[in-house]
């Protein structure tokens, strides 16, 4: 097998779930190659990025290998050139962001299937089920090689165009929880149900690990990691954190109990601005720590010195939504309790009571009311610390559901074989 990813942007230190993804099939034995749409620079490059960006495909939106592969395809299949392009633009007709961007990739994406054609790959992967599938897809009609994509939040959430055209073309389409699965066999009645499959993202158990020694410095840690996005929610972590700053200042043993509050916010993002003036207005600066966009092992060190990892994602005005935040599962992995927002997949990882508590979306008390019960018992931070590693070992580990793709793959691959050409032969002849 050789597999081709196709994503949005490559490197993406937002978007580790996809690095990882395709290390993790590596060492299941599948050898893999990356077609990114876009190539982005960024200051902070995860590790492991720097290998795999090194042998990418990156092409511009138009170039002379690009008019090369265009004409070759209008040369040699002309009515299936056309017809791939005819069907994105009925498909994606009626959203501007939807249309302009396939208008916008068809020229690459048939380079793509030029290079995977000559290259030998056998299967090809999209993640998000917009753009990146709908390459993936033009790459299936001109070539033929097979596809599957995974989905995640905005993507389904937000807007569906030709969801249902995409699943019953591809061979299987990877929900990332059963949220998802069933939204989108509710809303697309034309999906094929049989060939939506739930393969959680996964967090590497083995880099996140808990931490060896206990903290006795009194302060009360928290991790929160994610964009600094709308979805996000962090307006109502700082607000929670302003209203738990409060109560443990009007604890008349809070100085006794040397107990304080410190808040690490990582990533970077549009709202960088507003965070900070929020912070600023409620007097936070000694207490919320911006540290900006991490590699992961700084992001592992910070989660592994901390007491909670926290996420308030909420509804967008345009009604995106969270998968199930990649940043809880490598926080719980490092054995924290996890507050969180109970919100689309959020509840199949975070079980109330049980390895952590879920809030109401933009509910700031309710955040305060969690974090402070955790503040005040140790001793249940540490139960649904250990809960919450288990809860990521056995359903939520990199390694293991990477594993379930490689064999949905392998299915393929193995289907392919037995409906070649030379396999009815074969079958003949033993006949």
């Amino acid at each position: 097998m050789k597999v081709a990813y196709i994503m949005s942007r490559f490197p993406n230190l937002t978007e580790t779930f996809v690095l990882y993804e395709i290390i993790a099939l590596e060492r299941h034995g599948v050898a893999t190659t990356v077609y990114p749409l876009l190539r982005t620079r960024q200051r902070v490059v995860h590790p492991e990025a720097e290998s795999i960006a090194g042998r990418a495909h990156y092409h511009p939106f138009l170039s002379l290998p690009i008019l090369s592969a265009n004409w070759h395809f209008l040369r040699r299949c002309p009515r299936t050139y056309f017809g791939a392009f005819a069907e994105i633009l009925r498909g994606t007709w009626g959203s501007a962001n939807f249309f302009v961007g396939a208008v916008g990739i068809f020229p690459k994406a048939v380079r793509f299937a030029y290079e995977m054609a000559k290259e030998g790959v056998t299967h090809v992967h999209a993640h998000f089920s917009n753009h990146p599938t709908v390459a993936a897809l033009i790459v299936h009609r001109l070539t033929g090689i097979p596809f599957s994509f995974t989905a995640h939040g905005h993507d389904v959430h937000v807007d569906r165009r030709m969801l249902e055209e995409k699943v019953n073309a591809a061979e299987f389409a990877v929900m990332i929880s059963g949220y998802n699965q069933r939204l989108v066999a509710e809303k697309s009645q034309g999906v094929d149900p049989e060939k939506l499959h739930v393969i959680h993202c996964g967090a590497d158990t083995e880099f996140f690990l808990p931490r060896t020694a206990q903290r006795t410095d009194g302060r009360f840690s928290l991790v929160c990691a994610g964009s600094f996005i709308e979805v996000k929610g962090h307006r109502y972590l700082l607000e929670a954190c302003r209203l738990l700053k409060d109560r443990l200042l009007e604890d008349p043993l809070v100085k006794d109990r040397g107990l304080s509050l410190r808040c690490h916010l990582i990533g970077d993002g549009p709202e960088r601005h507003r965070i900070v003036e929020q912070i600023a207005a409620a007097g936070l600066q000694a207490d919320i720590i911006l540290e900006g966009a991490l590699p992961r092992p700084r992001v592992a060190e910070l989660m592994r010195g901390a007491d909670v990892i926290v996420q308030p994602s909420v509804p967008t005005r345009r009604g995106a939504r969270e998968g199930i935040p990649v940043s809880l599962m490598e926080g719980m992995a490092c054995g924290l309790p996890a507050v969180a927002s109970r919100i689309s997949g959020i509840p199949e990882l975070v079980e109330d009571g049980r390895t952590g508590f879920l809030v109401q979306p933009r509910d700031a008390t309710a955040l305060a009311d969690a974090l402070g019960r955790l503040l005040e018992d140790p001793r249940l931070r540490h139960e649904m610390g250990q809960a919450g590693r288990q809860k990521v070992l056995e359903e939520f580990d990199l390694d293991r559901n990477a594993a379930k793709l490689a064999t949905l793959i392998a299915a393929v691959a193995s289907r392919q074989r037995d409906d070649s050409p030379q396999a009815s032969l074969t079958q003949k002849g033993g006949r």
